[in-house]
Parts: structure tokens; C-alpha cells; sequence
């Protein structure tokens, strides 16, 4: 009996401050792509910027330490080349939906603090977008293209997972919202190009976004 109590002692102060908060967030992405090229070393891959937005909620604990759960909207892209031949040019448009898990740590001050959030998300390609021009050897001449990718559920991996961390600000500028501005690096532990019986095809996604939200305390 007297540990629970101590227990609830300890606690109490955390169950005071104890708060939601819920928000929405818009920016931009910056993705780079890690692809094992095989034989084909005249292939050349570029990163590629693309745009990201969704919705959050945080529960906090105390002034220091909350859990935050987004559901994020967020483009993957990036560009192929060919050095051999200067006509083809692939841009890829890549749809993820994203559930990063986090740990939210505050510091500084009531009004203007600093925070890290760590964890790990889970996602799904939703879909992909191709556009540029390539080159035809048969018949001796260039064509451009702006095409849907059908996908190949022998070839590409639609579920996405790995680590996630950012790094921001947060000004709190009424009694019941506040404003964010963060840096969120997602770093993908799982190829999106499903290995073949004969052919080791690792190909990641490492993705920067900047990002800006405002939340509401409840």
C-alpha cells in the first residue's frame, strides 16, 4: 500500500502536465536513392526533390517527453540518366504513405523550445509516376513519354519500414496553439526492389524532409 502511493506521489506531477496535441504539417522532400547497378556502370542515379504533408498527434508526459503518431503523405523521387546515351532521362515520381512512431524530447524554455523526435515508421508505396525522353536504336530517333508505372509484384516491394529522427522548433504562440518547423530525415531498411532467385537487386530510399505545422493544445 505504501509503494502505491509513493507511486502515485512520484507520478502525479506527470498526470498534471499530462496533454494532447493534435496538428497538421506541409513541406518539402529531398530524396536519394542507394542502387546496386550491376553490370549497367554507365547508369547514373540523382536525387530528386518532392513534396510532403499529414497529420500528427503527440500525447506528452511532462515538459520534456512525449509519443508522437503522423500520418504522412510523402514522395520518394528521383531521376535516372544514361551516360552512353544523352536522350535518356527518367523522372520518377514515388507516392509513400508513412506512420512514423516516435519519441518527442523538449527542451528550452514555455514559449520558444527545441525538440528531437527518434523512432520508426512503416509505410506503402501507393504509387509511381515516370516522365522525360530515351532513346530508340532501331529506328534511330528520340520520344518523350509521361506515363503511369504499373507495378510488378514480383519486382517491386510496396511496404516500406526503417528509422526515423528530426530535429526543431516550436513556438507556442497562443494559450492553445503553437507553431513547428522541423528537419526529419526517414532512413529505409527495406529495399524496394523484391531480391530475384538469380539477381541481388538492393535498391533504398534515404529521404530529408523540411517541414512546417502548427498544433493545437488541447
Amino acid at each position: 500500500m505504501k509503494r502505491t502511493i509513493i507511486f502515485l506521489a512520484l507520478m502525479l506531477p506527470s498526470l498534471a502536465f499530462a496533454q494532447w496535441r493534435v496538428g497538421a504539417n506541409v513541406g518539402m522532400s529531398y530524396n536519394h536513392p542507394t542502387i546496386d547497378k550491376q553490370y549497367m556502370t554507365d547508369l547514373v542515379y540523382k536525387d530528386r526533390s518532392g513534396v510532403t504533408f499529414g497529420l500528427m498527434g503527440q500525447y506528452d508526459f511532462n515538459d520534456w517527453l512525449g509519443v508522437r503518431a503522423e500520418l504522412n503523405w510523402t514522395q520518394k523521387n528521383y531521376r535516372q540518366t544514361r551516360v552512353v546515351y544523352d536522350q535518356q532521362d527518367y523522372k520518377y515520381t514515388n507516392n509513400y504513405l508513412l506512420m512514423p512512431v516516435m519519441a518527442s524530447f523538449g527542451f528550452g524554455g514555455e514559449q520558444l523550445r527545441g525538440f528531437c523526435n527518434v523512432g520508426v515508421y512503416g509505410g506503402y508505396w501507393l504509387n509511381s509516376h515516370r516522365k522525360g525522353m530515351d532513346f530508340n536504336n532501331v529506328s534511330d530517333y528520340t520520344y518523350d513519354f509521361d506515363e503511369d508505372v504499373d507495378f510488378d509484384n514480383d519486382r517491386d516491394q510496396r511496404w516500406d519500414c526503417g528509422f526515423v529522427g528530426g530535429l526543431g522548433l516550436e513556438y507556442h504562440f497562443a494559450r492553445h496553439w503553437g507553431a513547428q518547423v522541423e528537419a526529419r530525415y526517414y532512413y529505409s531498411t527495406t529495399s524496394f526492389r523484391k531480391e530475384q532467385p538469380h539477381l541481388k537487386d538492393k535498391r533504398y530510399h534515404s529521404t530529408l524532409g523540411l517541414q512546417a505545422g502548427v498544433m493545437y493544445y488541447f
